[in-house]
């Protein structure tokens, strides 16, 4: 009659211990947030690192969202919604995806891409050539106020043939212009049609 609560308690034990330890696997780094923040943080992130994901942005975004002071529930919610982006990317990009891809795929998720742009973005540019820069040039531009539509058609017509570093000077010509008092689509429809002429397959 004794066995049943005996065990009982001991799966209760075994339970704290597995949390205690669980917590103390988590990024020290975390402690520089409030515990009731914290602990949903760390869940995100441990789910996160379980199913393949990189845990590093969403630890360096909540402790952006410490640094400036945001509430705990921002927090959460940031790091909640940077992970379903990272989930997304890698659906998108495949489970072959490197973390630096992942993270510049969720940033291009944020900036209005969707899912299946960046899927054919994956298609276009060659398996030997990371899409990280490809990615990034693509939420450049959205920044710099060319529409999704207009920065997604630019960026695919050069990622086939086009080295990351004649993209990053293709960015930079187009924001110059667009200083300049180009209309942003015009700008990066005019330098697309340069840098295609001029694209030169490799390597950066």
């Amino acid at each position: 009659m004794t066995r049943r609560p005996l065990y009982s308690a001991l799966a209760t034990a075994l339970a704290s211990v597995l949390l205690v330890a669980r917590g103390a696997a988590q990024d020290p780094r975390l402690a520089r947030l409030d515990s009731a923040t914290r602990a949903p943080v760390g869940a995100v992130v441990d789910s996160a690192r379980a199913a393949g994901l990189p845990p590093e942005p969403l630890v360096q975004r909540a402790l952006e969202g410490a640094t400036k002071g945001a509430p705990g529930d921002r927090i959460v919610a940031a790091v909640r919604r940077l992970a379903r982006d990272l989930g997304q990317a890698r659906d998108a990009l495949g489970r072959a995806a490197t973390p630096g891809e992942l993270e510049a795929g969720a940033a291009a998720l944020r900036a209005g891409a969707s899912p299946t742009l960046l899927a054919q973005l994956r298609r276009a540019r060659p398996r030997s050539q990371r899409l990280t820069v490809p990615l990034a040039v693509l939420t450049d531009l959205v920044a710099s106020g060319v529409p999704v539509d207009s920065a997604a058609a630019a960026v695919l017509a050069l990622a086939a043939t086009t080295r990351d570093a004649d993209l990053m000077e293709f960015r930079r010509t187009v924001e110059r212009d667009i200083a300049l008092g180009a209309p942003p689509a015009a700008a990066a429809s005019v330098r697309v049609n340069a840098a295609a002429r001029q694209a030169r397959p490799g390597p950066p």
